[in-house]
């Protein structure tokens, strides 16, 4: 299939693995900062095709893991209101909350739905005008739009019984974060090519020049990655430091200006809390004033006064799994006490955690 097999060809990916390793004379640390491609070094063992010089971090690249307890309490008492429909994307039911996840609700009666697109959610409040509709927004840039579009929409429309819970979250103030820790060990960036498809990535040079690290715009196919590795590699070697586009069949510079377009019209930039991370400032997207009605943290506000958020699991180190500290199987309760059907932490949630990609792929390491 054209754009698939040219991606997973064992020649090519054995070829670069060379390459790679001719080039690489010292030790580097890359991060991957998308869960995708997290994904993809674990299940096609890209990281066993690198030099043991070659130190693959993966990064918080997974907004399912990094919506933050308070958020989730939020969804979980929304959901078990009488007259609310509220909808979310699949993989969020099973993150733990402080008591509960939404699958628990569901199970109590909650009227929970599955849905593929905001819109979704939409059709569901023009549908039923006697129940209120909330949508779990909860995405990096990539996903943006569409919940962009659906507030825009119920604007223009007059459909009054429609909300966002908002978790959107931005990659470049994230990568920023990292860099500016005193913590940080990374020294070149795979960034996650779909955001930049929507975004382009124009943010990214500056980064690259402020903090002297190559980032490089990656896909998430075999060959994608390792071609990305390879050309962050040579900036390292050469000592060189700017952002490079692997990723060219999808993005450009400029990224999807209708998308951007829509965006800044329905959101504006805001702090936000990223679970096991803490507060990042000018890292999130929350709607802007005209469209406040929209707000379900708003038109919920009496409800959700009591929430008093504070699960601590004492065993899991998912926040030091996605700040790139440790691996999924340096966790005593990797495979064992959380698994991806009894989850302690986020990454063991979402499909694209890194605790899940380990235990999918890799559990004989827990």
């Amino acid at each position: 299939m054209k754009f698939i097999d040219e991606y997973r060809d064992t020649n090519l990916a054995q070829k670069y693995s060379k390459r790679i390793t001719q080039i690489t004379t010292r030790d580097w640390n890359i991060m991957e900062i998308c869960g995708g491609q997290t994904h993809s070094i674990v299940k096609y063992g890209i990281d066993k095709l690198l030099p043991s010089k070659i130190t693959l971090i993966h990064g918080p690249g997974c907004p399912v893991c990094v919506t933050p307890i308070r958020l989730i309490d939020s969804a979980l008492k929304i959901a078990s209101l009488r007259d609310v429909i509220f909808c979310s994307f699949g993989d969020m039911l099973r993150v733990p909350g402080t008591d509960e996840d939404l699958l628990t609700v569901k199970a109590k009666g909650g009227d929970i739905r599955i849905v593929y697109s905001p819109l979704d959610g939409l059709r569901l409040a023009e549908e039923n005008p006697n129940k209120q509709v909330v949508f779990f927004a909860v995405g990096f840039e990539t996903t943006t739009p569409a919940t962009a579009m659906a507030v825009y929409q119920a604007a223009q429309r007059a459909i009054t019984n429609f909300s966002l819970l908002v978790s959107h979250v931005l990659v470049p103030p994230a990568i920023e974060a990292i860099l500016g820790s005193p913590k940080c060990q990374v020294q070149g960036f795979l960034a996650a090519g779909h955001v930049c498809t929507v975004m382009g990535y124009e943010e990214y040079h500056p980064i690259a020049h402020k903090y002297g690290v190559p980032i490089v715009i990656t896909g998430f196919e075999p060959i994608d990655v390792l071609q990305g590795i390879y050309l962050c590699l040579q900036q390292l070697e050469s000592g060189q430091a700017h952002c490079e586009n692997q990723y060219i069949r999808s993005v450009e510079q400029q990224g999807n200006s209708i998308a951007k377009q829509i965006i800044r019209e329905v959101f504006e930039v805001v702090p936000r809390q990223w679970r096991g991370i803490g507060e990042i400032n000018r890292s999130g997207l929350g709607l802007r004033e005209k469209y406040a009605s929209f707000d379900a943290l708003e038109r919920f506000a009496e409800e959700l006064s009591s929430i008093n958020s504070s699960y601590i699991s004492s065993i899991c180190i998912s926040g030091e799994i996605m700040q790139g500290c440790k691996k999924p199987y340096h966790c005593s309760a990797f495979g064992k006490e959380c698994t991806p059907e009894r989850p302690l932490g986020a990454p063991m949630v979402s499909s694209e955690g890194a605790c899940s990609a380990y235990y999918r792929y890799r559990s004989y390491q827990g």
